[in-house]
């Protein structure tokens, strides 16, 4: 016998069961005990096929590996480059990861990505919380050029991004702007003009501030004036 015991986003305690069975898996935020699927954090419950998580309201971002992270970057040494993401701890991006074209040993560095830099990388190692290694030669990494960068909770992170994409890809349309959202909670929007990068950072303020309502896409596609995608139905990741 298989049994779901709480309502897709109900708020879920720590120890709260989740699930009867086994016929679902736990995930994030979720773990086995017996035949029975428990909470492990304060947060949603999200059922996705088979897998059964829970998202975080709050709390601070913890790299993982494969996250995508914006950071700025802040030291060149001889054989990479240092960049803050917004932890504890610089992360790490080698010679050999900086670009899928070949740098050479002797290279001048900084005309890659000089400190100051935006960049978007992927976590390709966590070791310690000390020593973090990061791609820039992974699809969709890059140096980011001018536009508007702000900090949203890390935890929101996936209404923002919305189910495959649906709701950011919906920002963009609407404003015409390129957006690049960390999962380490930074946004990085560029627009065509000064209007239309306020329209969309006010939108992800309002999917953030908003991310636990119901019928939200109903909502931002109304906001934007735009009619929602299909895939956008229970956009939640």
């Amino acid at each position: 016998m298989v049994n779901i015991l709480v309502k897709e986003r109900e708020i879920v305690v720590p120890g709260q069961e989740l699930a009867e069975g086994m016929d679902y898996l736990p995930s994030e935020g979720a773990f086995r005990e017996g035949d029975k699927i428990i909470s492990s954090k304060l947060g949603l419950f999200n059922l996705d096929g088979r897998l059964i998580k829970v998202i975080p309201l709050g709390g601070k971002y913890i790299p993982k590996k494969n996250d995508s992270v914006i950071g700025r970057v802040t030291d060149v040494g001889f054989s990479g480059w240092r960049v803050d993401f917004g932890w504890a701890f610089n992360m790490n991006v080698s010679l050999k990861e900086g670009s899928r074209d070949f740098i050479p040993n002797d290279a001048d560095l900084s005309q890659y990505y000089a400190p100051g830099d935006l960049v978007v990388a992927k976590i390709i190692k966590v070791m310690s919380s000390k020593i973090i290694d990061a791609s820039l030669k992974m699809p969709g990494c890059r140096k980011l050029g001018t536009g508007r960068l702000i900090e949203v909770e890390s935890s929101r992170v996936p209404r923002i991004i919305g189910k495959q994409g649906s709701m950011i890809s919906m920002i963009k349309d609407a404003t015409g702007c390129n957006v690049v959202v960390g999962q380490n909670g930074l946004v990085w929007i560029s627009g065509s003009d000064l209007e239309n990068e306020m329209k969309a950072e006010e939108t992800i303020r309002k999917i953030e501030n908003e991310a636990h309502s119901e019928g939200l896409t109903d909502k931002i596609s109304a906001f934007l004036n735009v009619k929602p995608r299909e895939i956008v139905e229970n956009d939640i990741q």
